[in-house]
């Protein structure tokens, strides 16, 4: 009997904005510096999301998304506050660890 295997796609569990939301944080989380991971995971979401939806509500084109989110893309920090806007994420910050307060 031969086994049949399909490629896993992230896009297949982002089914609610809790889902998105919690990936993208995790990416975030686990990205070592170079943004590859946080815009894969921006890739996935939009992708679930609806890459021509989108691009209607930043104001984007849809190709320009899929270059700028794909893994050869660099996109400028402006559109990835855009995706993130429209996408209807919020990011917080907290602190990372142990800070030296000076006394």
């Amino acid at each position: 009997m031969t086994e049949k295997f399909t490629r896993w796609d992230p896009v297949d569990q982002l089914l609610s904005g809790e889902d998105m939301a919690l990936y993208l944080d995790a990416c975030l989380d686990e990205d070592n510096g170079d943004g590859s991971v946080v815009r894969a995971a921006l890739n996935d979401i939009a992708r679930a999301q609806g890459m021509s939806q989108l691009a209607r509500d930043t104001g984007l084109t849809r190709e320009g998304l899929y270059k700028a989110l794909s893994p050869a893309g660099n996109p400028e920090f402006s559109t990835i506050l855009k995706v993130i806007k429209a996408l209807k994420i919020k990011l917080h910050a907290t602190p990372g660890g142990d800070h030296l307060v000076a006394a």
